[in-house]
């Protein structure tokens, strides 16, 4: 999927090897627009909004495959839910359900960390570092498991050649298979990226807060969830600010290698459906100017 100026295109093959597109144009509501200028607000407006998006293009895929399969129409209900509830296993890492899975690994975590560690010291820093540690190893371990189905991976291939068709275009050269291929499949401006920095963020936002009980602390992290996610987009944007600068584009590593887990090496035929989509995204665009 691409979003565009004024759309956002998906495309799916089917099996006589034809692509089709699920197209659906962006309507501007003033009241979100203006929400998303605002700092620390747009993020989480954003992730709502993208939220919606991609529950729909995820329905079309699906829709799809059924159709594809000659089922019917009950069968076919059958299937499109199946197939988004198997998609969905990759919430924590998909931004379609990334407010479900920020949710969970920020409750799950600390009650881990609690279990384990709250009689060794006193230190609410020490803990609270212990605790984004846990995030990131529970983060890294849930991808690299369900990375192994064949779905999955499937899915994350598209995501690598999503990320190259992006770059091989930010790079100025026709979009072509062979061109399309020399690119990495890792990118700056990922949601993967989002992801680690929330945890990042997170360790250093909780810091500031004591709590004198577990209970206090749970609620302390749910309250403070939206500040986490406002404050990472910001960071976020910034580091992108500064992936041409040689040493502060580090900055920006930690959300790449976990790109790393997130994308896979794709093969032509993917490549040639995510250049189709990215193509039709630019000429609707190119029309509703």
């Amino acid at each position: 999927m691409f979003a565009g100026q004024t759309v956002h295109v998906t495309a799916v093959r089917r099996k006589d090897e034809s692509i089709q597109y699920f197209e659906v144009p962006k309507k501007e509501i003033p009241w979100v627009q203006a929400l998303k200028k605002i700092p620390f607000v747009r993020g989480i407006v954003g992730i709502i909004e993208a939220s919606a998006k991609g529950a729909q293009h995820l329905n079309f895929s699906a829709e799809v495959f059924a159709e594809e399969e000659g089922e019917t129409k009950e069968e076919k209900k059958e299937s499109v839910f199946a197939n988004i509830s198997m998609i969905l296993g990759v919430a924590v890492i998909g931004i379609i359900s990334f407010l479900f899975g920020k949710f969970v690994f920020t409750l799950v975590p600390p009650a881990i960390e609690q279990l384990l560690f709250s009689r060794l010291f006193e230190n609410q820093i020490g803990h609270n570092l212990i605790e984004g540690l846990i995030k990131i190893i529970l983060l890294v371990g849930y991808i690299y498991f369900i990375s192994l189905t064949p779905m999955i991976k499937r899915l994350f291939q598209y995501h690598g050649a999503e990320h190259k068709v992006i770059s091989a275009y930010e790079a100025g050269v026709d979009l072509t298979v062979e061109n399309v291929q020399k690119f990495s499949t890792l990118h700056y401006r990922c949601g993967s990226s989002f992801i680690v920095f929330t945890v990042i963020v997170g360790v250093v936002i909780y810091s500031f807060f004591t709590y004198d009980s577990f209970i206090e602390r749970i609620v302390q992290r749910i309250i403070l969830l939206p500040v986490v996610i406002g404050v990472s987009y910001e960071v976020l944007r910034f580091t992108n600010s500064l992936r041409e600068v040689p040493v502060l584009r580090y900055l920006g590593y930690p959300g790449l290698w976990l790109q790393k887990l997130t994308t896979k090496q794709p093969d032509d035929s993917q490549v040639e459906v995510s250049i189709a989509s990215f193509n039709r995204m630019r000429a609707i665009d190119m029309q509703n100017q």
